[in-house]
């Protein structure tokens, strides 16, 4: 990261101010780029090629559109505490099962707003507006959490209680006995792990990390082989994966569980083969071994 003087050329900082009404303005400065991924700064570089110009895409209309940013946190930050307040009112002094939909928008807020936090703080050049991932997904997207929201509600209100096969997978833990449902449980495990592995990997990949398939070897990008990705060569997807299964065990879905596990293997698969194309014809034989020594953690793929 370049350092720049904390004074212009020509100031004397001891001096006192001069006060004098003078007719010519003086442009201030413009700030410098702060780039974590290099010490060096240059007018022309390859891995900045696609990276948004931050003079001109930080107005209203950018892609790193301050205003648009704090909108979406803002919204994503009311949403997540309104949300989690209503799921533990509903879990405790209301109880009801209901109280399973709040906490799928707790979830949802809180791995929006990482998505671009740890974009923000670990690849900064690409904290657009659409590193959200809000509306970048399609329709389709905002369809299946729709319909999670829609199976949860339909279910307990007019079927409430446990279906034969969650009864079969309910027990009774010894201190107090109350039931405990293990399909619950196991949601809970699920989307747990699956956050934190993907917020991980997003970090350690740092700027060799992106939210779309690139199809250009960028300078400066390497193959990461250190910390998640010596266990996972894909970990976050495989956070993805399971942190989205995890979220319909926690609502009681079976349909929806259904459909997203195999709308998400096959997204997933094609992703993959996809991308991965693409890394053989930038590391060669190095991705290649790396590919036969790590998995990807989702069955099948």
């Amino acid at each position: 990261m370049s350092n720049t003087s904390a004074t212009t050329s020509g100031a004397e900082p001891n001096n006192a101010p001069n006060f004098t009404h003078t007719s010519n303005y003086i442009s201030p400065p413009r700030p410098p780029i702060h780039d974590r991924t290099s010490s060096n700064t240059s007018s022309s570089s390859d891995a900045s090629a696609n990276a948004p110009d931050p003079y001109t895409s930080i107005y209203p209309d950018g892609k790193m559109s301050l205003a648009g940013i704090s909108l979406r946190a803002m919204l994503l930050g009311t949403s997540l505490g309104l949300s989690a307040s209503a799921a533990l009112f509903l879990s405790t002094v209301y109880t009801t099962p209901l109280w399973r939909v709040p906490f799928f928008v707790t979830s949802l807020s809180l791995f929006h707003f990482l998505e671009f936090y740890v974009t923000a703080r670990y690849n900064t050049r690409y904290a657009t507006v659409s590193a959200f991932l809000l509306s970048s997904n399609g329709w389709a997207y905002n369809v299946a959490h729709g319909s999670a929201i829609a199976e949860c509600l339909v279910s307990h209100i007019f079927w409430p209680g446990q279906t034969a096969a969650g009864r079969m997978v309910t027990v009774t833990e010894p201190y107090f006995g109350s039931s405990v449902s293990l399909l619950l449980v196991g949601g809970f495990v699920l989307l747990f792990i699956g956050q934190v592995v993907r917020t991980i990997a997003m970090a350690q990949a740092a700027s060799n990390f992106n939210h779309h398939v690139q199809s250009q070897h960028q300078q400066g990008h390497v193959l990461v082989k250190t910390g998640l990705y010596q266990y996972l060569r894909h970990p976050s997807y495989f956070g993805f994966f399971w942190w989205g299964l995890g979220t319909q065990l926690v609502l009681g879905n079976m349909v929806c569980f259904v459909g997203y596990s195999l709308v998400l293997w096959q997204f997933f698969s094609s992703r993959i083969k996809r991308e991965e194309a693409y890394l053989i014809s930038f590391f060669g034989d190095e991705y290649v071994q790396y590919r036969k020594a790590t998995p990807v953690g989702i069955p099948g793929i």
